[in-house]
């Protein structure tokens, strides 16, 4: 039975290179659990932004702006402010380990203990012009003995935090922010999306294991990595599904719009699926086209494609010796991961259990959020449930939640200053 209504509307805005998503959900309180019922989703296609960074101000924002009038007259709510995703290249991770004497003289060890250490990993030497976006604490060691999940309590003398930090180039974070500014949207929170996406889909076990978690988006795919439930590798790779689109366009001489169309209906990956007499008339795809194009070529230019994005992924893994050796394996999510036959792909180049996301319960899911595409638009809203029902539990990964820098609280103040 439900309890407690409250009135709390929260929203996940995912800005991606071919579709801008947003969901909106009402936060319902469960007896003492936090929960997300759904009253609506909204996409519309992405202008003026390429591979998660904005190539023109004035057209995001009226994409961005778009995304969200769709969304309240759909929902019957209006929007106020959202979690909003960011990914793109520029998005680098960076190791750190922060070292300070426990306070206390018994030696107990206290959250402004983990405090000090958290700020002491962040003053890490960052390249120029780049900000920190996350600051995610993995594991501690107290006076030598390591990997403590939660030093909290312990005692001991010296306090080690071993983090991974993520940074975003500066000026791409001020023009990302200032869109959406400008849109009249306020940020709750600036997450790496992939970040969101992972919270949002993967189990406590699986990350336990050893996963990694794959968003094939439309330029981009990005990466991460749990082991023992720590984030042990992330990055963001230049390559997406629009790279499909474009070798079928070029390969058989024919416009995006239609490769694309081809590329959903037809793009088999597994050779032995395919049937190589096969012809496909291009004039049943578009009364503008004619001729015959042949399933086996389809096949090997998407195969050829494919193989190349999974060669650079096998790449990623064998950098931080995870090659063949992620027993939870592989999980699937973002537009690009609807190609048929990618799963089946998946395990044949990088040899591990390969399976599609599963997005974590909300209430009265619309059927749009079946798709994987929004995905990460469903996670950035859970995220921003999470962040607005913490309690006074602070385990590690919520610990370093708080002691992420306040990156949209500093570009809105330098936004602001800018207005008249």
């Amino acid at each position: 039975m439900w309890v407690d209504m409250k009135e709390q509307t929260i929203a996940g805005l995912d800005i991606g290179s071919s579709n801008i998503r947003m969901v909106v959900g009402q936060e319902y309180l469960d007896g003492n659990e936090h929960k997300l019922q759904i009253l609506g989703a909204a996409e519309m296609p992405a202008e003026g932004i390429h591979r998660g960074s904005i190539t023109s101000a004035d057209t995001a924002v009226q994409a961005i702006t778009a995304c969200i009038e769709k969304l309240e007259r759909m929902s019957g709510v209006p929007i106020e402010s959202a979690t909003v995703g960011i990914t793109g290249t520029h998005i680098v991770p960076q190791t750190s380990r922060g070292v300070v004497a426990v306070g206390k003289v018994n030696g107990e060890i206290l959250k402004a203990d983990l405090e000090r250490a958290i700020e002491a990993a962040r003053a890490i030497a960052t390249p120029a012009n780049y900000e920190i976006l996350h600051v995610i604490p993995r594991h501690s060691i107290i006076d030598g003995q390591i990997s403590i999940k939660d030093p909290l309590g312990m005692t001991g003398t010296r306090l080690e935090v071993d983090t991974l930090i993520i940074q975003g180039f500066s000026s791409e974070i001020r023009n990302f922010t200032k869109c959406i500014y400008r849109t009249g949207l306020e940020i709750d929170d600036l997450v790496f999306s992939l970040l969101a996406t992972a919270e949002g889909v993967l189990t406590h076990k699986q990350r336990e294991l050893g996963c990694a978690l794959l968003n094939i988006g439309a330029s981009t795919t990005s990466i991460i990595v749990y082991e023992e439930g720590e984030v042990i590798h992330a990055v963001v790779l230049p390559y997406g599904s629009d790279h499909i689109t474009n070798d079928i366009a070029i390969g058989l001489r024919i416009p995006l719009e239609v490769a694309e169309k081809i590329k959903c209906d037809y793009g088999k990956l597994i050779g032995k699926e395919v049937n190589k007499k096969l012809d496909i008339d291009l004039a049943e795809i578009d009364e503008h086209e004619q001729g015959m194009v042949s399933m086996k070529m389809i096949s090997q230019i998407v195969d050829a494609r494919v193989e190349e994005i999974f060669d650079k992924i096998e790449l990623e893994f064998k950098k931080i010796g995870r090659s063949g050796m992620l027993p939870a394996g592989v999980i699937l999510t973002g537009g690009g991961s609807r190609l048929h036959g990618i799963i089946e792909s998946a395990k044949k180049f990088l040899k591990l259990p390969t399976s599609f996301a599963q997005q974590k319960t909300v209430l009265n899911p619309i059927e749009a959020l079946f798709d994987q595409g929004y995905t990460t638009a469903t996670s950035l809203a859970l995220w921003g449930l999470s962040a607005h029902a913490k309690s006074a539990q602070h385990n590690a990964f919520f610990f370093g939640l708080e002691n992420s820098i306040d990156v949209p609280g500093r570009v809105k103040k330098w936004f602001k200053a800018l207005l008249p």
